[in-house]
């Protein structure tokens, strides 16, 4: 190497400064913790909210009416439910039988009066297949019974439910729940207290056996109504000759019995000056309901049925239940026939 003034120097560099951290080693994981893998997901945490249920099939209806606009109601108000579905709508119990046959629903809505085949000769015929709930404008107490008694699940009378009552029903009907409205209950209870002594012996543990002959006489001295025997002939012989015979041999002792009430209604109406309210509170207790039982069948509180209860008795004179039912029935002391009591 030259030495002198233009010999090479060593010039110092900058000092080495602290060295980078590298890669360090995992260190110990929890116990029973998963460390993933390369190109593993991290697991989902879970949904804090029950899973959703499965989305069951809707409950599937026929309709059996004479009425188009009872149908189309009928139609629209139980299609609007996310569980139920109109598949079908019938004019009389012919075609009633064949929509049945054909979509075998969950329920059949059933009218009574219609033109051809009417409801009740159907209806032994379409309990076979599919529940039967009957829903009509006939209240008669015979075509009540006869109905239950070839097969029909429930009976109601239009007029006398809600429509959350009939959706319900409707839904019930399906599971076999019966379902009655306020006639039809009458007329099952009126059956049931028809007096059969042979039916005491049936009884366990000897219950009944303290009934005297005097305490169960009756002596209605009224013929049993005639009904029909259920025979599936009879369904084709219907639809052969376009006979109606089981609903027509009821109708003439039923249509008689039905037109007094209403004008002994109008009568008591007009004679004590009910409103129409009042006439109806007064036949339920006359039915002997409670006040309970008289809201629950008019949608009202018992508060409401009391105030109504009364003016009824301020206009009928009386201070109690039994004067009043007595008045209103004619048999109040001085009451002839056709007369329901003066003031």
């Amino acid at each position: 190497m030259s030495s002198g003034p233009y010999a090479a120097q060593h010039i110092p560099g900058p000092a080495p400064g602290p060295t980078a951290p590298g890669p360090t080693a995992p260190g110990p994981t929890p116990q029973g913790s998963a460390v993933p893998g390369p190109g593993t997901a991290p697991e989902t945490p879970l949904s804090p909210f029950p899973p959703l249920a499965e989305s069951l099939p809707p409950l599937r209806v026929v309709v059996a009416d004479d009425n188009p606009v009872v149908r189309a109601g009928l139609g629209a108000l139980l299609s609007g439910r996310a569980d139920i579905e109109v598949v079908a709508e019938a004019v009389d119990g012919r075609q009633a039988w064949d929509l049945t046959l054909l979509h075998r629903p969950d329920v059949v809505l059933l009218d009574v009066r219609m033109p051809g085949v009417d409801g009740i000769s159907a209806l032994p015929h379409l309990v076979r297949i599919s529940p039967v709930l009957m829903l009509t404008y006939s209240r008669e107490s015979e075509i009540v019974q006869e109905a239950l008694r070839l097969g029909a699940v429930g009976y109601l009378v239009h007029g006398e439910f809600t429509a959350d009552q009939l959706v319900e029903a409707v839904r019930g009907t399906k599971h076999g729940r019966a379902h009655f409205t306020a006639s039809a209950a009458d007329a099952l209870l009126a059956h049931i207290r028809q007096d059969d002594p042979g039916r005491r012996d049936l009884l366990p543990d000897g219950l009944g056996a303290g009934m005297t002959s005097e305490t169960t006489e009756r002596g209605t001295g009224s013929q049993e109504p005639a009904v029909m025997d259920g025979r599936p002939g009879q369904f084709t012989d219907a639809f052969e000759h376009g006979a109606t015979e089981g609903l027509s041999r009821l109708q003439p002792l039923v249509g008689q019995s039905f037109s007094i009430g209403r004008s002994a209604d109008a009568s008591n109406r007009h004679q004590f000056g009910l409103s129409s309210r009042e006439v109806e509170i007064m036949e339920l207790i006359a039915a002997g309901m409670s006040n309970q039982q008289i809201a629950a069948t008019c949608f009202i509180s018992e508060k409401t049925v009391k105030n109504h209860i009364n003016r009824i008795f301020t206009k009928l004179h009386c201070r109690t239940r039994s004067e009043a039912i007595a008045r209103w029935l004619g048999t109040a002391p001085g009451a002839g026939a056709g007369h329901f009591g003066g003031r």
